[in-house]
């Protein structure tokens, strides 16, 4: 089979997951078989014998299929296009189609984001290479291999490109081909090309197909970690020296894994020589590179004095590095931690004090920990240092914190709190807050009260927010009798501002529950401590009892609120305006509505009465309706009885008929 068979049947096996039975003819792309119209566009009957004869006679002009390709594609007919294009390309040499329709021919398959009109851009640009190379635009090329999905026809492209001299500019393909390599890795095809191209650079004396740095460090990445090949290796080394490519820290970095995976010390040191040299100041490569090489080649006695060097050099360690550590040491329990635990305290007496805490080596090993999901080695690493007596500083912790927050482990933070208090280290306003509003979000009272009791030893100036998040959550859950208990060991810290407001809350929670009791013996407590109760204090211990049938208890709040209106209010000198003040913080419509349906549902009218008078001097509107129908569904077969009562309790008898009158009762 000649070569140019073989080219398309490489682009067929390519593009295709069938394969052919039988050897593909020549140019197959140009035949019906393979890119026949869709059937949406079928191409037209056959014509009559009389009309074959006279088609046959005079075959289509040249001009006329160009005219016609042109056409097409302005009008968007692609497979109109295609067939005038395939009759044109099967004339022969003398019409072979023009540089600019050819192109344009290319680039519009290649546009179209569907795979037969990719197949058909593909075998054109094969067969152009073949007949015409000069024939074709690299931006033609480019945009077919901008729409290539896979490495394999790219590479095969290349490689065509490449024997027939088509010598596109590196720039101009290589980025796209080496992306397509390494999504499907394909590297090591990849590799074959760089030398080709390589060699043409050199022998050609073409600096434009010199290869770039990036694709250097590719092929160099695969010589030394895939294929683990020394000689390998340094001939890509060697090509970079002689095309000029001046190398960088990835490409020292790929060397260094390749040398500690060989055990090349020697090597490792000329390495790093060089790299001092050159002046490289980011090391970070190096070093991961050749711990991840002693890793890989089971030298773990390397590690240390590796990890030591890199902290001497102030350059730290990247998390990846850390994590590749931790992964790295296999001995479970103890054992690990040990081992561990002890690095970490080498590397505190290498590392520079000036190092953030976030960058050390101890935070970096803890981090790496969490980050693959083992929060207890990480705890067991710090429990392991606490009893060699390591300095640890307390952003060592804070990533076990965060993770037992994020994980609402809240009581085995709560107990990491405590060992960190113990140490005398001190939290910061934000951790602490996150951890409470953790510990409330899952129920866990215990360890919120826990850590807003170190809060308070560990003197944290703003204490106002985690207390609120302790407030606010025990509300949403109801438990008062948790807020009474908090506030009334919250009160007296000058951090905290407490107000009416805070015991009212309490008090409310109380009541809705129907314990009254406890409700009373907070509002006691709270007048004790000197918060006076106000309006809201008596709404909800008025609604309380209401609500719990307990009116007598209704008639005494009130007492107690109109000694506070016609005594406190009433203190001093003042105008009327200032005594009105006063008397709406205790009282107002809602308290005032209230207290009237409470003491007439309990039959207490001279109270009723008196609620009436208030009413009327703070000119308050109040809704007769509601209490003539609380009268009337609690009293309202007693009506009988009147005559009777009467005689026993007259005054009692008298503030009735005056409810009944000012209600609009008929007697």
């Amino acid at each position: 089979m000649r070569r140019r068979d073989a080219v398309f049947l490489l682009s067929r096996r390519l593009f295709s997951s069938e394969t052919e039975k039988k050897p593909t003819p020549l140019y197959s792309f140009l035949k019906p078989s393979l890119f026949s119209l869709t059937r949406s566009q079928q191409e037209p009957p056959p014509k009559s014998k009389r009309d074959s004869n006279s088609s046959s006679s005079s075959p289509p002009r040249k001009s006329d299929l160009e005219a016609s390709i042109q056409q097409s594609l302005f009008n968007g007919h692609t497979d109109q296009a295609w067939k005038s294009f395939r009759a044109l390309a099967n004339g022969g040499p003398s019409s072979f189609p023009d540089k600019p329709l050819i192109n344009s021919m290319i680039t519009h398959l290649s546009s179209t984001n569907d795979a037969h009109n990719l197949k058909r851009a593909y075998a054109s640009v094969i067969f152009a290479l073949e007949k015409n190379p000069s024939s074709l635009e690299f931006s033609t090329v480019k945009s077919l291999l901008d729409s290539v999905k896979t490495a394999a026809p790219a590479l095969a492209l290349v490689k065509s490109m490449l024997s027939h001299r088509f010598f596109m500019p590196f720039p101009m393909w290589g980025g796209a081909v080496l992306d397509l390599c390494r999504k499907n890795g394909s590297l090591s095809c990849f590799l074959g090309v760089f030398r080709q191209v390589c060699r043409i650079s050199l022998v050609e004396k073409l600096d434009f197909m010199k290869p770039d740095l990036a694709a250097c460090n590719a092929a160099l990445h695969h010589c030394c970690r895939e294929v683990g090949s020394i000689v390998e290796a340094e001939k890509v080394i060697e090509s970079m020296s002689i095309l000029g490519i001046k190398p960088d820290e990835s490409t020292y970095g790929s060397l260094a894994y390749l040398y500690a995976f060989r055990g090349l010390h020697d090597k490792i040191t000329d390495l790093e020589y060089l790299m001092d040299k050159l002046g490289v100041s980011n090391e970070r490569p190096l070093f991961h590179n050749l711990i991840c090489g002693f890793i890989n080649c089971g030298d773990f006695d390397s590690i240390p004095d590796t990890v030591f060097r890199a902290l001497k050099g102030g350059n730290g360690l990247d998390p990846e590095t850390c994590i590749e550590i931790v992964r790295s040491f296999k001995p479970d329990g103890n054992q690990q931690k040990s081992v561990l635990a002890k690095l970490i305290m080498d590397s505190q007496k290498v590392e520079p004090s000036s190092v953030a805490v976030e960058s050390s080596f101890g935070y970096c090993i803890v981090d790496a920990c969490i980050h693959l999901g083992l929060p207890e080695k990480a705890h067991g690493i710090l429990d392991e240092l606490n009893a060699r007596g390591a300095d640890i500083g307390l952003g060592i912790y804070i990533p076990i914190l965060k993770v037992y927050c994020r994980e609402r482990r809240t009581a085995e933070a709560s107990q990491l709190v405590s060992e960190i208090s113990d140490q005398g280290l001190i939290l910061d306003v934000e951790t602490y807050d996150a951890l409470i509003e953790s510990s409330m979000s899952c129920q866990d009272f215990r360890s919120a009260f826990s850590l807003f009791r170190d809060m308070r030893r560990a003197r944290i100036p703003e204490l106002q927010s985690g207390y609120l998040t302790i407030m606010t959550g025990l509300t949403e859950h109801r438990r008062p009798e948790l807020m009474a208990a908090f506030l009334d060991e919250a009160v007296g810290d000058l951090r905290i501002a407490l107000g009416t407001h805070d015991w009212n809350s309490i008090v409310h929670a109380f009541c809705k529950a129907g314990r009254t009791e406890d409700a009373r013996r907070t509002a006691r407590r709270m007048a004790f401590l000197g918060f006076e109760p106000d309006e809201q204090t008596y709404l909800s211990m008025v609604n309380g009892y209401a609500a719990s049938g307990k009116f007598f208890s209704v008639l005494m709040v009130w007492n107690e609120v109109k000694r506070r209106v016609y005594y406190s209010a009433a203190r001093g000198d003042g105008h009327d305006d200032d005594k009105k003040e006063k008397r709406l913080k205790v009282v107002g419509n809602v308290l005032v509505d209230a207290l009237l349906y409470g003491l007439v549902k309990g039959g207490f009218f001279e109270a009723v009465m008196e609620v009436v008078e208030l009413s009327r001097e703070m000119k308050m509107f109040v809704d007769k309706w509601r209490y003539k129908q609380a009268y009337m569904e609690a009293h309202g077969k007693k009506v009988k009885k009147l005559s009777r009562m009467r005689k026993r309790n007259p005054r009692k008898t008298q503030a009735l008929i005056a409810f009944r009158n000012w209600a609009g009762l008929a007697l």
